[in-house]
């Protein structure tokens, strides 16, 4: 049985996911701690519940979704995943933070994953679905035994992601959204990057940008 622990950090609201089995086994989504209180708060989780974790995920490399990933990865030896086509928003992301008067360290390997690929870890296994339009390298991660989509910012509760922001595009994002996540059976429940889950019925029939 698939655990989900929601935290939300930073003052962006990010929606940090811990997902685990009964293996202890763990995946961290969009890991958004942007300091050590926050930071403090994830780890007595992982320790207080005894689990390991084994990669570190991002939906896309926007700062708010990777603040904390060099530090999951020196503290677990762990190793941090996103789109390859993430590379450009990734390498952009230490002048971003500046801008907005954070700290980031971006001095890491950012190892890639692609449409279809499998994430494993314990007793479940994970899908990922390429959904580019908020960012090129934006991606869901399904997991198909539970029916649950975790969509970053691709689509939120009522909303869809930005597209106003380096490499988006807004027919793209429409498109990515209909034919890769409201082809997905409607019972499926959806777990964003900002704001409450949903499901695929639930936007299908009452979001305003499809209806």
């Amino acid at each position: 049985m698939l655990e989900i622990k929601k935290f939300v950090f930073n003052p962006f609201q990010v929606n940090t996911y811990l997902l685990y089995d009964e293996s202890r086994e763990c995946i961290i989504i969009d890991a958004g701690c942007c300091n050590k209180e926050e930071g403090d708060r994830l780890i007595s989780y992982i320790e207080s519940e005894g689990l390991k974790p084994i990669k570190v995920i991002s939906t896309h490399c926007h700062i708010d979704h990777i603040f904390y990933n060099n530090y999951l990865l020196k503290q677990y030896g762990i190793l941090c995943y996103s789109h390859r086509e993430e590379k450009i928003v990734f390498d952009g992301a230490m002048a971003c933070a500046n801008s907005f008067g954070f700290n980031i360290d971006t001095d890491y390997k950012m190892n890639y994953i692609e449409e279809g690929d499998v994430i494993k870890f314990g007793n479940t296994t994970i899908e990922i679905i390429h959904t580019p339009g908020h960012t090129s390298g934006g991606i869901c991660l399904l997991e198909r035994r539970q029916g649950l989509l975790f969509s970053g910012d691709t689509l939120f509760r009522g909303s869809i992601g930005r597209t106003d922001l380096p490499t988006g595009d807004y027919d793209t994002l429409i498109d990515s959204i209909k034919n890769k996540i409201f082809v997905l059976e409607e019972n499926i429940k959806i777990f964003p990057g900002h704001g409450d889950s949903t499901s695929v019925k639930e936007e299908i029939t009452s979001n305003p940008f499809f209806n």
